[in-house]
């Protein structure tokens, strides 16, 4: 039974590339039909996107077709995928190289909103051998979208000084508030830890139903989260005397690792990762709360303006494969969307604590974007 998920370098060319062929280089005759996969993020999903293509290239699918991947950086400046994929479409074009690309639960309404409810091809299961391995459901779309991975933020902590870290959101509070200077959140609207972060603490007054609601009626009860970020303020990481919040994700995790806080949330693969590569001290471990941070699960989906070939059905079966989820799950620390105890990896340990049953996602459409003007608004201007 399926389980509901409650969880290069740019290469910066337009989206009118059409899709092409390449040479088969074993015997130099034959073509194989280029597959372009598109997504964007972080230098980790980005190095781990090369080794996927790699891996797909050299599979029996590679026979036949080629994997191309074309990745936008995130902080780079660049249009978003998004952004791209839209303004091709509304250009008219409709033989570009936007053959899949990829798109949270949380973006899929904005692709349809701005792009039409046929923006995206209907998937068609009978062409995906893997796909009754998956072990989990998108909330929506699912008739358009092939979850390929999860993940959520968490709260990352020193165990050197916290060795007993808060369970429930009113422990963390307590705690912030009992250890002033010693937790940070990033600016929400730099990065998904500190979106999490604000988005929790002000839906966690509201009824679940909200989470993943875009309805404006909302927004007249986010005062009692607000008030409750407000009283956080003068509590949180202090520089010259002032409270500070890091830009970015990563500028949490920089003052966790040189020990200048005690607790930020963070998103379990960048925790993972940078354990491994040893820029977060081992001291470093991870916990869920209850109710838990908000996640998501990442997807494929197959553009219209993208190629209707049956190569896109091999990247995407490909993508459910053992061997690509445990790619995920070495370079990523990704939740798996198949049977993870069929999956031999070296994280596996670390996420072995973790429920996925338990895990959140939102929903907010337009009101997300609000959350953030407000927050920009009225919290980080306090003094």
């Amino acid at each position: 039974m399926k389980k509901p998920f409650a969880v290069a370098l740019s290469v910066l060319l337009s989206g009118s590339i059409l899709a092409g062929c390449a040479s088969d280089a074993s015997n130099g005759s034959n073509e194989k039909e280029v597959i372009t996969v598109w997504s964007m993020g972080s230098n980790n999903m980005k190095n781990t996107y090369e080794l996927l293509r790699d891996e797909f290239n050299e599979s029996s699918y590679g026979e036949k077709y080629v994997m191309d991947v074309e990745f936008i950086s995130s902080g780079s400046g660049a249009q978003s995928l998004q952004d791209r994929v839209l303004a091709a479409s509304k250009a008219g074009e409709t033989e570009t190289n936007f053959d899949i690309i990829e798109v949270s639960d949380q973006a899929l309404d904005a692709f349809l909103d701005e792009g039409g409810d046929d923006f995206f091809r209907a998937i068609d299961p009978g062409k995906i051998s893997n796909y009754e391995n998956l072990e989990v459901d998108s909330f929506y779309g699912q008739d358009v979208m092939v979850p390929y991975r999860g993940t959520t933020v968490v709260l990352a902590y020193n165990s050197e000084t916290v060795p007993n870290p808060p369970k429930t959101t009113d422990e963390l509070m307590a705690w912030i508030k009992e250890n002033p200077g010693r937790f940070a959140y990033n600016t929400p609207g730099t990065g998904g830890a500190g979106g999490s972060f604000v988005t929790t603490t002000v839906y966690n007054n509201l009824p679940e139903e909200a989470l993943t609601s875009s309805d404006q009626k909302w927004i007249e009860e986010w005062q009692a989260g607000f008030k409750t970020l407000s009283e956080l303020h003068p509590h949180m990481y202090q520089s010259g005397g002032k409270t500070v919040y890091p830009n970015k994700n990563q500028g949490t995790l920089d003052l966790l690792a040189s020990k200048s806080i005690d607790m930020t949330p963070a998103w379990v693969d960048q925790i993972v990762n940078q354990k491994n590569t040893g820029i977060l001290p081992d001291s470093i471990e991870m916990v869920q709360i209850e109710p838990a941070f908000t996640g998501n699960l990442a997807s494929l989906a197959l553009p219209t303006i993208g190629t209707e070939s049956d190569g896109v059905y091999a990247v995407l079966d490909f993508m459910l494969s053992q061997e690509a989820q445990t790619i995920l799950l070495d370079e990523m620390g990704a939740f798996p969307v198949v049977d993870p105890s069929s999956i031999d990896s070296k994280n596996a340990d670390m996420l072995a604590g973790f429920n996925i049953d338990t895990f959140r996602t939102s929903r907010l459409g337009s009101l997300g974007m609000e959350l953030v003007e407000k927050w920009d608004k009225e919290i980080a201007t306090l003094e």
